[in-house]
């Protein structure tokens, strides 16, 4: 189906994860959710799934959270794809980025999983990392925390204050990258704001 696009949010399971900047992608498919009036329920995929349409003649989105761990999202990612007959080039994954400042938001096509363990079982999974991104920023840590401490920490205050801007602008860009395309959402949403 042309109007078919799979939406994986990546994190972690279970509430002592949930506001973790590690389970950020799934936040962000909350919020999308909410606009589909789209609630999950569980799928043979090892995943949560909702599915909905921005608009009456908008693309088909499959929301899902895989119920895995991050680091072995790829197995019902890879499901997911076979069970609705999607190909990866319509698969957009939401997940967080140490390389990009909190409250920033890129998209990009392709490319490898620059670190990220989320994304390295995706591709090793479906055998391919032709497929879309949301980058959600969420900085580097502090001093010398170790990167691995400082994604399985909350946001803090300060961060929380500005979280539902980020949510909102990563949840933008995902509807307009299934309507407009990527080019049209990168222009959007790379643009320096004022």
């Amino acid at each position: 189906m042309d109007d078919l696009w799979l939406v994986v949010g990546l994190g972690n399971p279970g509430p002592g994860y949930a506001g973790n900047r590690h389970n950020v992608g799934q936040m962000v498919l909350a919020q999308l959710a909410d606009r589909l009036s789209s609630s999950f329920k569980n799928h043979r995929a090892n995943a949560s799934v909702a599915e909905g349409r921005s608009f009456p003649a908008g693309p088909k989105l499959v929301l899902a959270k895989p119920n895995t761990f991050m680091n072995v999202s790829g197995g019902p990612v890879a499901a997911l794809l076979r069970f609705y007959k999607i190909e990866p080039s319509r698969l957009i994954v939401l997940h967080d980025e140490l390389d990009i400042p909190f409250d920033s938001v890129r998209l990009k096509f392709g490319g490898g999983h620059g670190g990220h363990n989320g994304i390295r079982d995706i591709i090793a999974a479906t055998g391919t990392g032709d497929f879309t991104r949301v980058r959600i920023g969420i900085g580097r840590p502090p001093g010398r925390q170790p990167a691995a401490d400082f994604v399985l920490r909350d946001f803090t205050g300060e961060e929380r204050a500005t979280l539902p801007n980020l949510l909102d602008e990563a949840a933008d860009a995902t509807q307009l990258i299934a309507t407009d395309g990527l080019t049209a959402a990168q222009l959007k949403f790379h643009t320096a704001r004022p």
